[in-house]
C-alpha cells in the first residue's frame, strides 16, 4: 500500500515494533498546540522558578491545532499503510498530555510497560484494563512530540523489539488477554533488550507497535517536554489467522513472533 514508507521500514517496523515519522505535522501547528497547553498550567513559560512538579498531566484536547496535527495527509497515509485503510478511526482529540519538567524528583510514573486497550471489569480503573493477542481497540501507540526532544529532555525509552515477547506472553491467554498490572508483573522475566529514545523536533512522530514496551524518565535538559501519547484505535480488532494472508505490518509483526 503506497504511504510514506518504503519496504525497508515497514521491515524494521515489524522487527523493532516502532517508526519515526519526521515532519508529520507542522511545526507551526506544535507551537499553536503548545501555547493552547501553557494556558492550563498553574506556572510561567518564562519562569523556571515556578516549575514546581517533574510532571503534570493535561486532559484531552479538541482544539484546531490538535485534531490538524492528527490529521495531517502524511500521517493518515502512514495509518493506512500500517493499519490497514477502512481499518482504524479518525482522531478528533489530543491527550493525555504529560508535560514533564526539568527537575531532580523522581516523577513516579516512569516503569516500563504496555498501554492497555480495552476494559476490564471495572472501566473506571485504568490498571484492570487489558490487553490481548489481537490488539482489540488500539491499532497503534503514539507519540506526537509538541516540542522538540533531546536526549536530556525526558524522551520514551523504548525497548527495541520487545512488541514480539509481549506477543508471546499474550498468545495463550486469548480473547481475554492480560491486565496492564499482569504483564506489568512479567515484563523482568523478559529478555534484555537494546533501548531507543524517542527524540526529535516539534512535528515528529513515533508509531509504535501496540505491543511495544516503553516508559517515561526524568528530565535533565533545561526546556519543558510536551508529548501526547494517543491510541490510533481500531473499528475491530487484528486479524492474525485468515485464509487470505493480506496481512498489515503491524498483523505481521504478531506473526513474526511466532516465525510465520
Amino acid at each position: 500500500m503506497e504511504g510514506p514508507f518504503n519496504n525497508q521500514q515497514i521491515t524494521e517496523f515489524i522487527h523493532n515494533g516502532f517508526i519515526k515519522l519526521n515532519d508529520a505535522f507542522p511545526a507551526d501547528v506544535a507551537a499553536a498546540a503548545r501555547e493552547i497547553l501553557w494556558k492550563d498550567l498553574d506556572c510561567d513559560p518564562h519562569d523556571p522558578s515556578t516549575w514546581k512538579k517533574p510532571v503534570v498531566r493535561l486532559g484531552m484536547y479538541t482544539d484546531e491545532p490538535f485534531r490538524e496535527s492528527a490529521n495531517t495527509d502524511v500521517l493518515t497515509s502512514a495509518f493506512d499503510q500500517l493499519v490497514g485503510r477502512g481499518k482504524w478511526l479518525p482522531r478528533f482529540s489530543m491527550g493525555t498530555f504529560p508535560v514533564r519538567f526539568p527537575s531532580e524528583k523522581s516523577p513516579g510514573d516512569d516503569g516500563w510497560h504496555v498501554d492497555a486497550s480495552f476494559p476490564g471489569n471495572n472501566p473506571d480503573n485504568f490498571f484492570d484494563w487489558r490487553i490481548n493477542i489481537f490488539s482489540k481497540g488500539r491499532g497503534l501507540l503514539m507519540l506526537f512530540l509538541y516540542s522538540d526532544v533531546t536526549e536530556n529532555d525526558a524522551p520514551t525509552r523504548i525497548r527495541i523489539g520487545s512488541h514480539l515477547d509481549i506477543a508471546r506472553i499474550l498468545a495463550p491467554e486469548g480473547d481475554g488477554g492480560l491486565s496492564f498490572m499482569e504483564v506489568a508483573s512479567r515484563l523482568d522475566a523478559l529478555p534484555a533488550k537494546e533501548q531507543a529514545l524517542a527524540t526529535g523536533t516539534a512535528g515528529t512522530v513515533y508509531l509504535c507497535h501496540p505491543f511495544l514496551v516503553h516508559a517515561a524518565q526524568p528530565h535533565r535538559g533545561t526546556n519543558p517536554k510536551f508529548m501526547a501519547q494517543p491510541p490510533l484505535m481500531l473499528k475491530d480488532q487484528l486479524v492474525i489467522s485468515s485464509q487470505s494472508g493480506n496481512y498489515t505490518p503491524v498483523e505481521r509483526a504478531i506473526l513474526h513472533a511466532f516465525g510465520k
